[in-house]
């Protein structure tokens, strides 16, 4: 019987959930089940977990305060001081309240049959209970014989579950008979190419849109190529050129006319001398490889 009653205690706890019941929960004691769980010598903190199946914060009104101490029953006043102070605004008053008065007025306030602060009424007063019972969303908890039990889900409850998930419903419905279209952005560039986009045509994204980039082969870096070095050849002293350097227009032709040739430990050079026209025989004679030693 106590598993079975468990796993009822859950069920509701998930439905109440749905209606915004978050741990630690807020449950409001009146000063009669306090008197009782004194009575009996029962744990109210760990009983009231059990049930709900989660953290709680047991809270006492004012009004039930000051009826605590006008009982002079000194540990039942320290064992209510553990708990929070829930603040009534009848503290003014001369009398305390009467705990149908007091806790109405905690729970709902402007009289709209809703539980605002999703407050847990724990009493043992029948008329509290039958006047939580005509507000939708409270659940509420009492003692019988040393058991604490969590009464089953109220009428105004269970209507206000059921028109929470019409309202679901038809708004799941509402959504597929009428998807959003999707939205189309119109691109200033591609659009004389593809002609995807036409004239006139709004967006809904009024945003500019960025460029894109064309793909392509890309030029190096000027800052990374290396320069070529320029030759400035002379007569009496000429520099290799390096491997790397591009021959210019000048020295290819210089090298076309003359080429130079090191000799012995590179100090002299000897360069090629055309032969000039009308010179006699005894020229050509006497240079027979057509080279000449130039110092």
């Amino acid at each position: 019987m106590k598993i079975k009653r468990a796993k009822q205690y859950k069920k509701l706890m998930h439905h109440f959930r749905h209606l915004g019941f978050r741990e630690p929960y807020q449950v409001l004691l009146d000063s009669q089940i306090l008197e009782d769980a004194y009575r009996t010598k029962i744990d109210l903190v760990s009983r009231l977990e059990g049930v709900l199946q989660g953290k709680v914060k047991p809270m006492v009104t004012q009004c039930d305060m000051r009826r605590l101490y006008s009982s002079k029953n000194s540990q039942l006043i320290e064992l209510a001081k553990k708990f929070e102070r829930r603040r009534c605004g009848h503290h003014e008053l001369d009398e305390p309240l009467s705990s149908l008065e007091c806790i109405s007025s905690v729970v709902d306030p402007k009289e709209n049959q809703t539980n605002k602060h999703r407050l847990i009424v724990a009493s043992q007063d029948l008329r509290v209970r039958a006047r939580m019972r005509t507000i939708a969303g409270c659940p509420l908890i009492y003692i019988n014989k040393s058991v604490m039990i969590m009464e089953p889900m109220n009428t105004a409850t269970e209507e206000q579950r059921e028109q929470e998930e019409r309202n679901k419903f038809r708004l799941g419905l509402k959504g597929q008979r009428n998807p959003a279209p999707p939205k189309r952005k119109r691109d200033n560039e591609d659009s004389a190419d593809d002609g995807d986009n036409i004239e006139g045509q709004a967006t809904e994204d009024a945003r500019p849109q960025k460029k894109k980039k064309r793909k392509g082969p890309k030029e190096p870096n000027p800052l990374s190529i290396k320069k070529p070095k320029k030759e400035t050849p002379s007569e009496g002293n000429t520099k290799p050129r390096s491997a790397d350097a591009k021959p210019s227009h000048s020295a290819a032709v210089e090298s076309n006319d003359a080429t130079a040739e090191v000799e012995g430990s590179g100090h002299r050079k000897r360069k090629r001398k055309h032969k000039p026209k009308g010179d006699g025989e005894g020229d050509s004679a006497a240079n027979v490889d057509g080279e000449a030693v130039v110092a």
